[in-house]
């Protein structure tokens, strides 16, 4: 029972992280089949947007090497948790971030 327990705990994060990034990438990919994907009017608005998702996988995995500090996981499994949820957080924003209109004249 204990080598079962070690098996899952180990094969665990990386069930979380695929189910994640399957997650995000057939959203996307269905949002390129139906033509619904956001194009900013602004250069600089379109950058930010298509950076948001590479900047939470970032952020999450400073957020994962903190965190490795503080909880007894070790730095791999916090790491990579910390990427996946950063990578989950950038495709939300990414959402948000397409449907906001731009309010100000140029």
């Amino acid at each position: 029972m204990e080598v079962f327990i070690e098996i899952l705990v180990t094969l665990l994060p990386l069930i979380f992280v695929s189910a994640i990034v399957i997650f995000v990438i057939y959203r996307l990919k269905a949002k390129q089949r139906k033509g619904t994907l956001v194009e900013k009017k602004s250069e600089n608005a379109q950058i930010l947007m298509n950076s948001l998702i590479p900047l939470g996988l970032i952020f999450g995995a400073m957020l994962g090497t903190a965190a490795s500090w503080i909880l007894p996981f070790t730095l791999l499994t916090s790491v990579t948790m910390g990427s996946a949820i950063g990578y989950l957080f950038g495709y939300f924003a990414y959402e948000a971030y397409s449907r906001k209109e731009e309010n100000y004249k140029h």
